[in-house]
């Protein structure tokens, strides 16, 4: 075969290779595959996981109880992923979880009328309302203050635990609400009404983000704010107002948990739900250091997170080593989609080809000489 040949077929192979190379490169590539292999896993453990089934109006299965209830945790990492955006940090979401339900609940047990829809409405005002005053005194430390992200929302994390017991009086509170049952544990079209809220809630800042200038102006304060305020971009507001967004979504994410169990528990309503939430949005592709973000990845990641859950109780690990599990799954997970550890990896087989090559094709002309 002549020398052009050659160079032919290296050109038309390279050129197929492309599409698949263009594939693993993006973002959504890795989170999507770890997702799939998980969730394959699992027909080892139960053949019929893949099984959806209508009963009573109803959808159940194995891949229903996922979505569902992962809602919170996507809410959750949903508003993060924005806050992570803009080189922050938002530690304050599992108390905002707690105190928004027992806000809630609390509201709705002393009610005169528990099951009436404008008493759940009124509490659904209460919470969303305190949300938006925790999400606000957030975003004035960190935007107009000055204080380091992590601080500023570790104040509220320790803080507003204890104003959620406070709230609960240190008891759990159990409401009776046919209404506030929907939003988290009941059904709406056959599905859980939960996985539709979050879905809705996903979609309308998808919008918001990417077919409007908001993504590329958070983008810009996060990967420079410098930069970004000398070209006249209100940093300050975005800043703050992201703060606001997250504890909404976590305030949401709260009355899921409370509505699901029809019950408030200050002390273990969205205990570590925050630290669950960083981990889905880094394995979703989004980096800590700020700039770029992958919505579509950050709800992968708490798929995964949620998948994780259910994977470790299917093929019944223990309790007591059930986070060491998730742990090291984790760091596979991170490992894997770390473009430096895979060139490192690629470089390595590299050379273990090239090693092999030199061995088989015999000694070279100077070891002959020799």
């Amino acid at each position: 075969m002549s020398e052009q040949s050659e160079r032919i077929i290296e050109r038309s192979t390279a050129t197929a290779a492309s599409p698949v190379k263009s594939v693993i490169r993006s973002r959504l590539f890795w989170p999507a595959a770890v997702l799939a292999v998980l969730l394959v896993a699992n027909l080892a453990f139960t053949p019929d996981f893949f099984s959806v089934h209508l009963q009573g109006g109803h959808l159940y299965g194995s891949l229903v109880d996922i979505l569902h209830f992962g809602a919170p945790l996507i809410l959750v990492s949903l508003g993060m992923t924005l806050v992570i955006a803009t080189g922050g940090i938002d530690l304050s979401v599992g108390s905002t979880v707690a105190i928004s339900g027992a806000l809630a609940c609390l509201h709705i047990s002393d009610s005169s009328d528990p099951g009436g829809v404008g008493t759940v409405l009124t509490a659904l005002g209460i919470a969303l309302g305190a949300a938006l005053v925790l999400g606000t005194v957030n975003g004035v430390l960190v935007a107009r203050v000055g204080v380091q992200p992590i601080i500023a929302t570790l104040i509220l994390m320790v803080a507003g635990r204890g104003v959620a017991q406070l709230i609960t009086d240190g008891q759990i509170i159990t409401v009776t609400s046919d209404p506030f049952k929907l939003i988290g544990g009941g059904y709406w079209l056959t599905m859980p009404f939960a996985i539709l809220l979050s879905a809705l809630v996903v979609l309308a800042t998808v919008l918001l983000t990417r077919f409007t200038a908001l993504g590329l102006l958070l983008e810009s304060v996060g990967g420079n704010p410098v930069a970004s305020r000398l070209v006249g971009i209100r940093a300050v507001r975005l800043v703050a107002l992201v703060y606001v967004f997250s504890a909404l979504c976590a305030a949401l994410a709260g009355l899921m948990v409370s509505s699901n169990v029809s019950a408030a528990d200050g002390n273990n309503a969205g205990l570590w739900i925050e630290l669950d939430a960083i981990l889905a949005v880094v394995l979703g592709g989004t980096s800590l250091n700020g700039g770029r973000f992958s919505i579509g990845g950050t709800v992968l990641g708490a798929l995964i997170i949620q998948t994780l859950s259910t994977t470790v109780y299917t093929i019944g690990i223990p309790p007591e080593t059930t986070l060491v599990f998730k742990a090291f799954v984790v760091i596979a997970v991170c490992l894997i989609q770390s473009p430096a550890f895979r060139a490192k990896l690629a470089a390595r087989g590299t050379r273990t080809r090239r090693t092999t090559r030199s061995h088989a094709a015999g000694p070279t002309n100077r070891e002959v000489g020799a």
